[in-house]
This record gives structure tokens, C-alpha cells and sequence, in this order.
């Protein structure tokens, strides 16, 4: 464990008391991967429930936000094929029609032909769209900023570099 507060008392955590256990029962291995791995695990359910609540709150489903924002990030006017929003949201080709499909339905999205090659599909955001996920996105960051909690800029700058540098070796 190692910290201590203020009193001399350590300070830990749920990933501290496991580990310390597999310490105690397998001394012959090293369990220092589990203090990152077991905590970003943690820190993962948490920010699952937190994004389902701000999508929630829009009557979204997270991969109903995910291609209305895949459509907002490309800028005006809003639009992409269905192959960039496979890119985007990482599904397979009958996946993406089959929510493409569900969105038009709700009126987040239109499905029209290119004007320069009839055979192009594009997906466009309309203004409800546009305006379900935005509202989403602030309170999806509202969310994430107090998952954050008391952090400063300094430390959550810090945290993110350090996890870009993992993500970036793991990619």
C-alpha cells in the first residue's frame, strides 16, 4: 500500500486489499499490473453507468450516441457513408444498417443518395438529431467531470498522458 494520510494511517483501497492478498498467497509472482489493471476496471463500470445515465436522460442507447456523435464530429453538415460510421463506431456492415435503419425511425437521421454518385449512400443528422446529441454530450462531460471528482487540471492532465502513452503501446 505504501500512502499514508495525514495521521500516519495507510490509505488504500478495495485494489490495495486484493492485491496485498495475492501477495500474500502467490509471493512467487508479481502482482504490481493489478494495481493499473484492476483499478481502470473499476474506474470503467463507473463510467459506464455514468455515460448510460446521460444518455439515458435523452432516451438514448450508448450506441444510438454513438453514431448521432460520430455524425456531429464530421462537422457540417453532419453527414457521413455508412462505411466511415463503421469506422467510427467499430460494428460490422449489417449492424450499421440495422441502427441506421432504427434512427431514421426516431428521426435522428436521414439515409439519402449522393448527388455526384447516385450509388452512394450518406447518413445525415437532422435537426433533432443534432440536437438529442448535443444535449447528451454536455451531460455526458458533466457526468465525467464528477467521476473526476476534486482533481485539478494539473492531475487530470497527467492521468490522460499517462494513459494515452498505454493506450498508444496497446493500439
Amino acid at each position: 500500500m505504501g500512502d499514508e494520510d495525514a495521521s500516519g494511517r495507510p490509505v488504500g483501497d478495495e485494489v490495495d486489499v486484493l492485491v496485498a492478498a495475492w501477495q500474500r498467497e502467490r509471493p512467487d509472482l508479481s502482482s504490481a499490473p493489478m494495481h493499473v489493471w484492476s483499478r481502470i476496471h473499476r474506474l470503467s463500470l463507473y463510467l459506464d453507468a455514468a455515460r448510460r445515465g446521460a444518455y439515458a436522460a435523452h432516451d438514448l442507447e450508448t450506441w444510438e450516441f454513438d453514431v448521432l456523435a460520430a455524425l456531429r464530429r464530421a462537422g457540417q453538415p453532419y453527414r457521413a457513408t455508412p462505411g466511415q460510421l463503421l469506422r467510427d463506431t467499430h460494428v460490422t456492415s449489417g449492424t450499421m444498417t440495422n441502427r441506421v435503419d432504427r434512427l431514421v425511425t426516431r428521426g435522428f437521421v436521414t439515409r439519402e443518395q449522393a448527388s455526384d454518385d447516385r450509388r452512394v449512400v450518406l447518413v445525415q443528422l437532422t435537426d433533432q438529431g443534432r440536437a438529442t446529441v448535443d444535449a447528451a454530450m454536455g451531460d455526458l462531460l458533466a457526468a465525467e467531470r464528477r467521476l473526476l471528482g476534486d482533481l485539478d487540471d494539473v492531475r487530470v492532465e497527467r492521468l490522460a498522458r499517462d494513459l494515452r502513452a498505454l493506450l498508444s503501446r496497446l493500439s
